[in-house]
């Protein structure tokens, strides 16, 4: 009896435990204790996308810059690229979203940009005795070569990536790896490669062979002295059809050859051509054997000393190239300030100049109509002065002068941003404007004369290393002058939380501004409670304030 006495309550306290535990469960199970779950799980893909751009900023990157010109301003990218492959692991909802995200836009760096580096620099000491004598591991080389083995042993990861950016010393030292890598990336479209693969160095020709075969989408192409060969055969072989931006340094090769090239890229809208003497105004020129030159969004021409103002007017009277042309870059060329109006004149839609000439010879004494344009944007017009030449008054006061002119004429009702190399340039516009001397036309008899539009000015002179800006306002009343801001550095301007760089607003660091010796300002941390205030990295016994 006993013995039976026992199972039944042993069978009751069961039975008790399992009402119990069923009530606990009805009352533990919530949408908010589910883990993935619960509502982070049904968030929109597209939501999903955002927010992991949040925590991974540079995957966002399109740009066909190199490594070391495209960084993220602030954070670690390193670790923003660990915490991304971390939400991949969250759940297979986020897989693919994150995923997108992780391998769209590749970066490699050498180091962690955080307190992270010393750490695992540490680590990285702590040899066993037989590698106390080895070689230092090369960190980059060795995450390209997992990047290597991930994207060869999973081909739905390796379509997935559009952008591959390294260090200069790993894309220059890994060739062989770097080829093996771009060989299954099919959907390429820009990677970061040594310098001898623009000139068709011996060392690179594997690399160039793979990414022509197997690369075909590549939208960015450099080609230096002694590419020529490979540059003729882009109007033969047409491996790269999609390639948006051409690059051309110091090649060798005729008229005739450059423009059946451009002429067949279809997507070609960027063009940049340094240090080409023989180019002249005739490739402009239309001819019946030859095509045109193509229409583009922006064109850079830096040391072609034989292209003058004439020849691009020629080139903008076409329809196609006037609509298209948005952005126009003379470094060293054969126009000069006073052409500009010619070129203004034909661009409708020109919202981007810049012209940088260094001027021997005063500006003409003869009548020249102003900068006129409906739609510029941004000015950059750096005249300096030749130092060898001489007089009371150099030669590049004049030309500012013909700019204040336009300007006071209200020709360029848009301009905006405007970047110059004489550091008293603001004052000369808030001051009563000067007789005009510009040719009677209908045009410019009409126009009010005076300043009336905001501008922000950017200036720096000949030993200064740091552009200086100052906002400048418009008359609020008839017969009154404008008004200046204090002109000041850039660096302090974006300090102010108004500036051009948005993560210094509101929290922006406590600083002194002393002067260099050299026009420019250094800023030097300030201490509180022998603390250094900011976000930086604190240990102790570091040498991270070195004014100290």
């Amino acid at each position: 009896m006993g013995f039976l006495k026992h199972i039944r309550s042993k069978s009751k306290i069961k039975t008790e435990g399992n009402s119990a535990s069923q009530i606990h469960n009805q009352y533990a199970t919530s949408p908010a204790r589910q883990g993935p779950q619960g509502l982070a799980a049904r968030l929109p893909i597209n939501v999903l996308e955002l927010l992991f751009s949040i925590i991974c900023p540079h995957t966002l990157d399109k740009s066909y810059m190199p490594s070391e010109n495209s960084m993220v301003e602030d954070g670690c990218m390193l670790c923003d690229m660990r915490d991304l492959a971390h939400c991949a692991q969250v759940s297979r909802r986020w897989s693919e979203p994150a995923q997108k995200l992780l391998y769209k836009s590749i970066r490699i760096d050498a180091v962690h940009y955080c307190e992270l580096e010393i750490e695992l620099a540490e680590k990285r000491k702590r040899r066993s005795f037989f590698e106390h004598n080895a070689d230092p591991k090369d960190i980059p080389k060795l995450r390209l070569e997992f990047l290597q083995k991930t994207v060869r042993d999973n081909n739905l990861l390796a379509v997935k990536v559009q952008l591959l950016k390294m260090p200069y010393m790993t894309r220059e030292s890994c060739k062989t790896e770097l080829a093996r890598t771009v060989s299954v990336l099919p959907n390429l479209q820009y990677v970061d490669l040594p310098d001898g693969f623009f000139s068709d160095d011996g060392s690179s020709h594997i690399l160039k062979q793979e990414l022509q075969a197997r690369c075909p989408d590549i939208r960015k192409m450099t080609y230096n002295t002694g590419s020529e060969e490979s540059f003729a055969l882009l109007a033969q072989r047409r491996h790269w059809q999609g390639l948006e931006i051409v690059e051309l340094s110091r090649l060798n090769v005729e008229p005739s050859t450059l423009l059946r090239v451009l002429a067949s890229l279809p997507t070609l809208h960027e063009l940049k051509i340094t240090e080409l003497p023989w180019l002249d105004d005739a490739v402009f020129q239309p001819t019946s054997t030859l095509p045109p030159f193509p229409p583009l969004q922006r064109l850079i021409l830096e040391e072609t000393p034989n292209v003058t103002a004439n020849g691009l007017a020629t080139y903008l009277q076409r329809p196609e190239t006037r609509e298209a042309l948005s952005s126009l870059t003379l470094t060293t060329t054969g126009v000069t300030p006073s052409a500009l109006h010619l070129i203004l004149t034909n661009a409708p839609h020109l919202t981007h100049l810049s012209i940088t000439e260094t001027v021997t010879r005063s500006f003409p004494l003869t009548p020249i109509p102003p900068l006129t344009s409906p739609s510029l944007k941004t000015l950059f017009y750096e005249i300096t002065s030749s130092p060898h030449a001489h007089g009371l008054q150099k030669p590049a006061e004049s030309y500012y002068d013909y700019l204040t002119r336009s300007l006071l004429t209200s020709s360029l009702p848009t301009l905006r941003s405007l970047y110059v190399r004489d550091p008293t340039f603001a004052d000369s516009l808030i001051l009563a404007p000067p007789a005009p001397f510009f040719a009677s036309t209908s045009t410019t008899s009409t126009r009010q004369q005076g300043f009336a539009q905001s501008l922000e000015v950017y200036s720096k002179g000949l030993d200064e290393l740091e552009w200086n800006f100052t906002c400048i306002s418009p008359p609020s009343a008839p017969g009154r002058r404008g008004s200046a801001s204090v002109t000041r550095p850039l660096s302090l301007y974006r300090m102010s939380g108004s500036g051009l760089s948005s993560p210094w607003g509101g929290d922006a660091r406590r600083s002194v501004v002393v002067p260099n010796g050299f026009g420019g300002f250094l800023a030097v941390p300030t201490e509180e409670g022998g603390s250094l205030q900011g976000k930086g990295h604190k240990r102790e016994g570091s040498r991270q304030d070195l004014w100290r």
